[in-house]
């Protein structure tokens, strides 16, 4: 755990000290600020429903910044050579795997906190409840961690950035789209092709304020599924 601790420091004043880190914490917050603007101020909704529109718009950009954060973490080092240092250091590839995405969710969660003005706005003119705030960032930070899992797991698959982000994308798009693979099919596969949506069934209820914990349950399942097979793909490359 120490060495996963270090990889995740090391990474994480990786991305503070590059570009991509500010570039895509200030690009989020300046769509999530758009979006707040025109879909939530701008039209006469209750208070509780311009938070909805809120976590809905910022559920879309978390995991875009999901993918684009993780694309890089396994697929850069085979880029720059330094795979096969990492890969012969007395480092275990759980703890390769579960460094880097403590890194990338440390700035999913860093770009996540500094959007909690948005909300507090609400309170200048409105009221919710702290609740549905609470519930709100905690689904987007459950979606976020998701997100970077599958991004993560797709970077070990790929040998370039580029690649990982389209594998990554690809995977996500797939589970985005799974509610409407439910429409298409009679019950129980319904039911079935619905739970397993990352977005559509299973974050609606922290979008309004709802704390469902098979839903928490789902989000920490997806995530760990994803950082095993990461994990499991590293192993494959090490013994061949």
């Amino acid at each position: 755990m120490n060495a996963a601790l270090l990889i995740a420091r090391r990474e994480f004043y990786a991305y503070l000290r590059s570009p991509l880190g500010s570039a895509l914490i200030a690009a989020v917050l300046l769509i999530d600020g758009l979006w707040f603007h025109f879909e939530g101020m701008s039209r006469p909704l209750l208070s509780a429903e311009v938070l909805q529109q809120f976590f809905y718009g910022a559920s879309g950009t978390t995991m875009i910044a999901g993918i684009v954060l993780s694309m890089r973490l396994l697929a850069e080092e085979r880029q720059t050579g330094t795979f096969t240092l990492l890969n012969t250091s007395p480092v275990r590839d759980s703890e390769i795997v579960v460094g880097k995405f403590l890194s990338a969710f440390a700035v999913i969660t860093l770009m996540t906190a500094l959007s909690l003005y948005m909300p507090l706005l609400i309170f200048v003119n409105g009221k919710v409840s702290w609740g549905h705030v609470a519930v709100g960032y905690l689904g987007l930070l459950l979606l976020g961690s998701a997100a970077t899992a599958i991004g993560l797991f797709a970077s070990a698959l790929a040998r370039s950035q580029v690649i990982a982000a389209v594998i990554g994308a690809a995977l996500l798009g797939v589970l985005v789209l799974m509610w409407l693979v439910a429409r298409a099919v009679e019950p129980p596969l319904n039911e079935f092709f619905s739970a397993l949506a990352i977005h559509h069934e299973n974050f609606r209820p922290f979008q309004q304020g709802i704390l469902e914990l098979r839903r928490v349950a789902y989000y920490v399942a997806v995530t760990y599924f994803f950082l095993l097979a990461a994990t499991k793909t590293l192993e494959a490359r090490r013994w061949r």
